[in-house]
């Protein structure tokens, strides 16, 4: 059959699904190829594939037998998860010409955010799905997309395996800092860190103390320690500027997400275009004088 994939998104990460997908179609001899609604003849089957609900659904004619539309954006009801055949494939990188190695090793996240679906999509236990080598095969780098690892009972041996792997990890989604203690720091440690993320999403002191008690014991340089701000939510402007202030001084990078982008106000988009620039929140000290300078 010919197989053809769309990915809506186009983000920075590469669809996993799809490379699974991919991967399947092409073990059980098909074809498979990005489908161009210009240049791709009728295919047998296309996949449509997306992770954001605001990505815009495909504009143009799907010349196919088979269209399957599926991915958290387009809701938890309409998600079409993968067969448990295709959902055990190695992802076939080559689609997306990466060099990286992509996934997850847990599902799941105990917190169930307000403003965060995982916990309603993948459960409200940290669970361990994988191991590394289902989706790893000595790559130079693992971008790890796990909502809350620290939170997963077999938090411990997937650390080992990371360590053992001795590429360079990327935590992408964030660590939960609530969950640190000085075995898990001292686990991280021995680890080959491009970059980890936390988040303080909610002006909640105890996330602060965390931050605060244990940035001493990361042996990482601040700029490998990135903290997600959300703003636009439930805080005030002068809350957010607190959040960013003490990060700062704690020798931690913050990075502003915006909830709701369209509808926040001027300020806090300026706020997000200095702090997430480093080259100016490295020589701008502060949001006043961010301003005075525009």
């Amino acid at each position: 059959m010919r197989i053809g994939l769309i990915d809506l998104d186009r983000s920075e990460f590469p669809n996993i699904p799809l490379m699974k997908l991919s991967s399947y179609h092409k073990s059980i001899g098909d074809t498979v190829e990005f489908y161009d609604p210009f240049f791709s003849d009728e295919m047998d089957i296309v996949y449509v594939a997306k992770v954001f609900t605001w990505t815009q659904d495909f504009n143009y004619e799907i010349r196919a037998k088979n269209v399957i539309k599926g991915g958290i954006g387009y809701g938890i009801e309409n998600e079409n998860k993968l067969p448990i055949e295709v959902e055990n494939c190695y992802p076939d990188y080559e689609l997306y010409g990466s060099q990286k190695a992509y996934g997850f090793l847990t599902r799941g996240c105990p917190r169930n955010c307000s403003f965060c679906n995982v916990s309603k999509h993948q459960g409200f236990i940290s669970h361990k799905v994988s191991d590394l080598n289902e989706f790893w095969k000595a790559q130079k780098e693992i971008v790890l997309l796990d909502p809350n690892i620290l939170a997963c009972r077999d938090w411990k041996a997937l650390a080992q395996q990371l360590i053992d792997s001795k590429a360079w990890i990327d935590f992408t989604q964030g660590l939960d800092i609530r969950m640190m203690t000085e075995e898990k720091v001292e686990m991280i440690n021995k680890m080959r860190i491009k970059m980890i993320h936390f988040a303080w999403d909610q002006y909640d002191e105890s996330v602060y103390d965390k931050l605060k008690k244990f940035r001493s014991e990361f042996r990482f340089d601040g700029r490998k320690l990135r903290v997600f701000v959300l703003v636009n939510y439930n805080t005030t402007f002068e809350q957010d500027l607190d959040r960013v202030y003490k990060l700062r001084e704690l020798d931690y990078d913050p990075y502003v997400m915006i909830y709701d982008k369209p509808k926040a106000r001027k300020e806090i988009k300026q706020l997000q275009r200095w702090v997430n620039n480093k080259i100016l929140w490295r020589v701008i000290n502060t949001f006043e004088e961010y301003k005075g300078k525009r």
